[in-house]
């Protein structure tokens, strides 16, 4: 299952976008959310810059310029409200983003005019990437929300999102490491969910760059929908648990 999430992560950062979040609610079936986070935290750093050497040629410097910033901003609060904040929320939020855009571009008109970089929409969709990044690996709904309307080559797309998110990823690790949420990785362990990462990473890049326009927008479309599910019933599967806990804690009381 390990392998398999990293090869997940792999595949978005080769251009399949969303698959990568889908890695952690999926080993957090199997073990503490944080600490799947965490463990795959160094593996999303690797193909992330894997990713960047593909895509070098191939990005929005317009979005980057907005995206980017944000992005640091968001992460920066996220480390700060992060002892304070139920993840279940986070989960929750970052699937109902991602469900509404999929309704909204599925149940609006047929056709939509592309939309323009725009820094107010940029800075509100980054900060909140950064900070779903941080807590849930969870910032892909937030950052489609805001560049899939622009219609970008797909290409573009992807490699504007595979360098964002190698910026904010590396600018986590100083935090997670201040959090100890590094604390007793098996390196070994995570230099092979790295190499298999990396493996990943090609295979989404030929994928991407085989499809057409049309039939990859509507992948990363069905990939967002499937994960916006997956996170709101992670969520309110740890919210319900929360409130059974707090009940059977105020019984005993």
């Amino acid at each position: 299952m390990l392998l398999a999430a990293a090869l997940v992560v792999g595949m978005s950062k080769g251009g399949l976008a969303s698959a990568a979040a889908i890695a952690v609610p999926l080993l957090a079936l199997f073990m503490d959310p944080i600490q799947a986070a965490a463990l795959l935290l160094p593996v999303y750093i690797v193909t992330d810059w894997v990713a960047v050497w593909l895509y070098r040629r191939d990005f929005s410097a317009s979005n980057l310029k907005i995206l980017v910033p944000a992005m640091l901003v968001g992460i920066a609060v996220a480390t700060v409200v992060t002892p304070y904040t139920p993840e279940s929320l986070l989960l929750i939020a970052t699937g109902l983003i991602g469900l509404w855009y999929c309704m909204r571009t599925w149940l609006g008109p047929g056709t939509v005019e592309a939309v323009p970089a725009r820094a107010g929409p940029g800075v509100f969709w980054g900060t909140i990437t950064g900070i779903t990044s941080f807590i849930t690996h969870s910032g892909g709904p937030p950052v489609q929300a805001y560049l899939l309307p622009q219609r970008l080559p797909k290409l573009e797309f992807a490699g504007t999102i595979a360098i964002a998110f190698a910026i904010g990823n590396l600018a986590k690790l100083p935090a997670y490491w201040h959090l100890g949420k590094l604390d007793n990785l098996s390196w070994h362990l995570t230099l092979t969910l790295a190499a298999t990462g990396i493996l990943g990473t090609g295979v989404g890049r030929w994928i991407a760059g085989v499809l057409s326009e049309t039939t990859y927008r509507r992948m990363i479309e069905i990939m967002l929908l499937i994960l916006s599910c997956v996170l709101l019933a992670k969520g309110a599967w740890m919210a319900f648990e929360s409130i059974r806990d707090a009940s059977a804690s105020a019984t005993l009381w």
